[in-house]
Order: C-alpha cells, then structure tokens, then sequence
C-alpha cells in the first residue's frame, strides 16, 4: 500500500512541476534583462486559456494549442514591454496591473466563447513499449507527455544561452548595467523587448501546458496563484536556471502530494491542504534570505527603467 502510494506520487511529480519550471525559467530571462516581471499570473492564465481556445476551434492538435498558448503570451508581454520599456512606467505597477487585467479579459473571453468547463483531449503519454510496463520504475520514468521529457533539454539550452552565448551576455550585460551597455553599443530598449517575449512565451506555454496537459479543462483563473510561486522560485534559485528547476520538482512534489493524500483518505482540513504551496513559499523566501552567503546572479538594475538621455 506504502509503495503504491510513493509510486502514484513519484509518478505525478514532472507533470505538477513542469508549470513551475517553465514559468520560473521564463522570469528568470526577463529579469536578466534587469525587467521585473510581476505578471507571471497574467502570462499564464492568457497562455491557458489560448491553449484551450486552440483546441476547440482547431481541433484535437496539442502541439499547436501550445504554441497558441506561447504566442499569447508573448502578445501580451508587449503590451507590457511598452509600458515598462518604452514608457517607463513603475515596472512594479505596471506586473501588477497586467495580472488584473489579463483576470478580466480571460474570464470575459473564456465565459463569452463558451469555453468554461469543456473537456478536451489535451497531451498523452508518449510510448516507451514494455519500459512503460516495469514496475516501479516504469511509471515513475516512462509515462509522460513529449513536454515533460523536453523540460530538461530546454533548461539546458537556456543555461547555455545565459552563460556562455553572445546574446546571453548582452542580455546580461543589459541587466547588470544597462548604461555601459548602451556605451557599448548594445540597444537596450530591443534586448529587454526581446527577452520580455521571450520569457513571457514559456510563462504563457506553462499556463498553456496547465490547461492542455494537466487539467484538461478550462475554469475562470485556473493558475491558482502558480505564477507568484513562480516569482519566489526565481529568488530562491537566485537567477540560476538549474536551481530554478530544482524549486520547480520541490513545489511540484507538493501538489502532486495533495490529490494524493485525499486519494488515501488522510483526514487533513481542506482550508489546510491549500495552504500548503504559499506555506512552502513562505519558507522558502525565508531559507533564501537567511543564506546570504550563497551565491546570487541577481542583475543589479533589476527594475530600474534606462533612459539614455540620463547617462
């Protein structure tokens, strides 16, 4: 029974985690670029619902309902790019308004379209022949969707492209002094418009793969506060894109672990049970600022908006 238990769990932890891991990697580009991004959750339920959109107008096509979900949520990063970027409105403000924003729009197109509470077929698992069939491992390894198995191999690009690649280092350069960069040559105002889109294209792909390939379905803000975990995650990753990932299998864990306690029939209050991702970020934030002798790749113009005429 225990090993039934830790199996099912284990099993559901890379599709829990996959949203995480995508919407912390998306911020963590943006804020590179020395872009505070407090619009995770605008991103997302934008990306969730053009996914879902995408499946009922185009028919049973995951692939392209993803890539709908992506493009929504690059559309909308510019509309935020322009305030921030170009406008030099407070980056704070302007996250947060975003999110109120895409909350209304999301809930009067979705309501509006009739695309509440619509089932669809969305992601299924890949097929690895009889290694799908061991037990224990079989499950836990071998059962889930192309997006799952291609997580990884996109940190990894992402890591390299940040750490070792020319645009990474402009990109980086932008974030931690966006003067000497402009001295440089290097426009800032495309850099920052440029990984805005970016980001925001996998934070919108994560809300994308949340609805397609984890609920199926489509419920006025579906999210659930995922993107401001998203945000606590990339602080405690310390803008380090493998430490990001690490977080997102942490919180990922969590969730899966919360169907899986009512399934066994644990007597835990409800009210409890969805406390515990905030709880678990509550204490992260906190374990992050008591290591301050940790290493941080934080950029040093975090949300400080650049004019060149104030060089």
């Amino acid at each position: 029974m225990l090993i039934d238990f830790l199996v099912n769990w284990l099993a559901a932890v890379p599709e829990f985690a996959v949203p995480f891991a995508l919407a912390a990697l998306g911020l963590l580009v943006i804020e590179k670029a020395g872009v505070l991004s407090l619009g995770a959750e605008g991103f997302m339920l934008v990306g969730a619902l053009a996914g879902i959109g995408a499946i009922l107008g185009l028919g049973d096509h995951p692939a392209i309902a993803l890539a709908a979900a992506a493009a929504a949520g690059a559309a909308l990063s510019l509309l935020f790019s322009l305030l921030v970027v170009t406008l030099r409105v407070n980056q704070v403000i302007a996250g947060l308004g975003l999110v109120f924003l895409a909350q209304g729009l999301t809930g009067l197109v979705g309501t509006t379209q009739g695309w509440v509470n619509r089932p669809i077929g969305g992601l299924s698992a890949l097929s690895f022949g009889p290694l799908s069939e061991l037990p224990v491992v079989g499950p836990i390894l071998f059962r889930h969707d192309a997006v799952v198995y291609l997580t990884v191999p996109v940190f990894a690009l992402a890591a390299w492209i940040l750490g070792r690649s020319m645009v990474g280092l402009r990109l980086r350069a932008v974030g931690d002094g966006p003067d000497a960069a402009d001295a440089a040559g290097v426009s800032i105002g495309l850099m920052r418009f440029g990984a805005t889109a970016a980001g925001a294209a996998l934070v919108g792909l994560a809300g994308g793969y949340l609805s397609v390939g984890i609920a199926r379905i489509w419920i006025e803000g579906m999210s659930g506060g995922r993107g401001w975990i998203a945000i606590a995650l990339v602080i405690f990753a310390r803008w380090q894109p493998w430490r990001a990932l690490a977080g997102a299998v942490l919180f990922g864990a969590i969730e899966a672990l919360i169907p899986r306690v009512a399934a066994a029939g644990i007597q835990v209050p409800q009210y409890f049970v969805g406390m515990i991702p905030y709880l678990a970020t509550l204490g992260v934030m906190i374990w992050t600022c008591t290591r301050s002798g940790s290493r941080s790749l934080e950029p040093r113009a975090l949300g400080l908006a650049h004019a060149r005429e104030d060089r």
